[in-house]
């Protein structure tokens, strides 16, 4: 496995929480943000970068500064963030590499896409702890990742050569054609193969799926050996994502990294009704996340 140096690990250690473990809130989508807004297609088109701002920054406020990290995207939300003093000090800063939505290959596959112009150098100018670049793979059909392994390849190296904390993600996906059933089937297998893929190239922190069970999970934490990951949210219903994040939790997981599962139900285009609902909904629901991150490194730390 590929360790840390000491200054990605000084980037790691400021997107966790007091107790160790990582609590990033994600709010770098872009046009699914805009799908949360507005239901109308023509609305939807309408939102522009400012009202996406705007957005991030009030999930700023009132989640991440409970939190030890927030991640955004490098378009509608720095360096605003940062010159407006909205992010706290003390609350880290992860900026997504990757462009919003996909290209589609010749044989269905999905091509991950990177924002023009933001590299680590970029990064660090906009004041980030660190990045975040997220790729779609499928570890059973090798021809589908060739793309995406290349684009990985040169990101995890300019993030080294910068000395600068990466969290790498990736996503499944079903193929064409493939059977809903079929590919549900096979997500625990597919996360476990996402994850050694992304490990073999030198991933030092993960940001994967639920990896679908307890086992799969604890299948995963022996992958990744002293390599820490978190569960994302993927956008299911909070109380579905209490449960993974309990049982992620339990099986070696180091931390969590949410975005939908708690603001997805709480923005509108009424910014009044979007500060009240993250402050009266979404922060109840990190506190129940905190209190399971928090159990599982107590009852951690006793058997240590």
């Amino acid at each position: 496995m590929t360790r840390m140096t000491t200054a990605e690990r000084r980037g790691y250690h400021q997107i966790c929480g007091p107790e160790g473990a990582m609590m990033v809130i994600a709010c770098d989508q872009r046009g699914g943000m805009r799908t949360l807004l507005a239901s109308d297609p023509t609305e939807q088109t309408a939102i522009g970068n400012d009202t996406l701002g705007r957005t991030k920054a009030d999930i700023t406020r009132y989640l991440a500064s409970q939190a030890g990290c927030v991640l955004v995207d490098p378009i509608c939300a720095v360096p605003q963030l940062v010159d407006d003093a909205v992010l706290p000090r003390d609350t880290a800063l992860l900026i997504g590499l990757d462009a919003s939505g996909w290209d589609t290959s010749p044989e269905g596959y999905r091509l991950s896409k990177l924002v023009e112009g933001v590299d680590a150098r970029r990064v660090r100018e906009l004041g980030g702890t660190g990045g975040k670049i997220m790729v779609y793979l499928r570890s059973d059909t090798p021809a589908a990742n060739e793309h995406n392994l290349a684009i990985l390849r040169d990101v995890i190296a300019d993030f080294a050569s910068e000395d600068l904390l990466l969290v790498v993600e990736f996503l499944t996906y079903a193929l064409e054609g493939e059977a809903p059933d079929t590919y549900k089937a096979k997500i625990p297998e597919l996360i476990q193969g996402g994850s050694r893929i992304c490990l073999e190239l030198g991933s030092k922190v993960l940001k994967i799926p639920y990896p679908g069970s307890d086992e799969s999970c604890a299948a995963v934490t022996r992958l990744c050996g002293d390599v820490p990951w978190a569960v994302l949210s993927a956008g299911v219903d909070h109380a579905t994502f209490l449960g993974q994040v309990e049982s992620a939790m339990r099986n070696g997981a180091s931390g969590v990294i949410a975005g939908r599962s708690l603001w997805k139900d709480c923005i509108s285009l009424d910014r009044a009704e979007t500060r009240r609902r993250l402050e009266t909904v979404a922060v109840p629901r990190l506190r129940e996340i905190q209190a399971v991150i928090r159990r599982h490194r107590a009852d951690t730390a006793k058997v240590a």
